[in-house]
């Protein structure tokens, strides 16, 4: 067990031995036959050491062997009292704390009613009726205040826990995120590059002026990405809609796929703009990997209240179940409270629509 964790609660019943001083009091100054005294002695040090191993270990998960302590302290006050009389009645009040620090809650208040009754009937015995009330009322106030704490300490733990389990919520939806940006990033400009190096690699003998030109968009697209990668890692990377048509225009053309795609409209929320980026880059790098397409279409229709961008082609066509990119992508849309639509296109090939609310500009953007 941690020294700290064993430790606190320690130092926590230390004020609590004070009331040991009325029993010590009596064994020095009442006399007793020596023998008796040394019973006394020995039983009030193993009561003692019992109670602090119970408060050390109050508010934290108890072996059954606490219960057996419990049990002892128990025996010993209850004999104390009983046979020594009301100077060691208040060791009942020990009683009572450890029964409320320890014991389930349906069998605390019986301990503790119990103890006091003890306490009081032992006090009563001996005639000393100013004290009858107040012995047992302490037995019943200290068990109160430490359900109380019991009960703090209870909750804190829980805080705690659901703290520490948001956090790790935190990371995971973190590492989420990154991994989509990575996914989206280099699925991209890694199609791309292997394209351009195909061509390029093609062209080398026929026409190495081209070649170059490739191979210079090679090295141009691997800079980008590697930037890209930083800017994502920064947690500051955005794709414009501009941005992602022209990247798209460039790496289309080298495959030998015509980009059909509006001039440049109304200018857009930042936010809606940025995912409307990504959703022209995953459609791009889906065309490339998979769709044989010789042509690819972009159209964005613009509204007062949602914006809907809609990215076909001429190709094959897919029914597979949605990847890793498009289920990321839903998520950047669904964020910013649109929808994505996906599935055969009109005349063949696939089609991909996105409709984003302009009132997303007041959400949190995707990254």
């Amino acid at each position: 067990m941690d020294t700290r964790s064993f430790r606190q609660p320690v130092v926590w019943s230390l004020p609590w031995l004070l009331f040991l001083a009325f029993p010590l009091a009596d064994l020095v100054s009442t006399p007793r036959p020596l023998t008796v005294r040394m019973i006394a002695a020995v039983a009030l040090i193993a009561f003692t050491v019992a109670y602090v191993s119970v408060f050390s270990r109050m508010f934290q998960p108890r072996p059954r062997w606490a219960m057996w302590q419990l049990l002892v302290i128990a025996c010993l006050a209850v004999a104390l009292a009983v046979w020594l009389g009301p100077a060691w009645a208040g060791l009942l009040i020990y009683v009572s704390v450890a029964a409320a620090g320890s014991l389930p809650d349906a069998a605390v208040w019986p301990a503790v009613v119990g103890a006091a009754a003890v306490c009081g009937t032992v006090v009563a015995v001996h005639g000393l009726f100013a004290d009858l009330f107040i012995l047992p009322l302490i037995c019943l106030l200290t068990a109160f205040a430490l359900r109380g704490t019991r009960y703090l300490v209870s909750v804190n733990a829980e805080l705690t826990e659901a703290r520490d389990e948001l956090a790790r919520n935190a990371v995971a939806a973190e590492r989420v995120r990154f991994a989509r940006d990575l996914h989206d990033l280099l699925g991209h400009s890694l199609s791309l590059i292997a394209l351009k190096s195909e061509l390029a690699g093609r062209l080398v003998e026929r026409d190495p002026v081209r070649a170059r030109a490739e191979l210079a968009d090679v090295e141009e697209a691997a800079r980008r990405a590697l930037a890209e990668v930083r800017d994502a890692v920064s947690g500051y990377r955005t794709v414009s809609l501009a941005q992602a048509v022209a990247e798209a225009r460039s790496a289309l053309s080298a495959a030998g796929i015509a980009l059909r795609a509006p001039a440049q409209g109304a200018e857009l929320p930042g936010a809606v703009d940025a995912v409307l980026g990504w959703v022209v880059r995953e459609a791009t790098t889906n065309v490339l990997r998979h769709s044989a397409a010789r042509t690819m279409t972009v159209e964005l229709q613009s509204g007062d209240d949602e914006v809907v961008l809609t990215v076909t082609d001429d190709g094959r066509g897919t029914t597979a179940p949605r990847g890793t990119g498009l289920s990321g992508l839903a998520e950047r849309v669904e964020a910013l409270g649109g929808r994505l639509d996906t599935g055969p296109g009109g005349s063949g090939g696939f089609r991909l629509a996105a409709a984003l609310p302009t009132t997303a500009a007041h959400r949190v953007g995707a990254r």
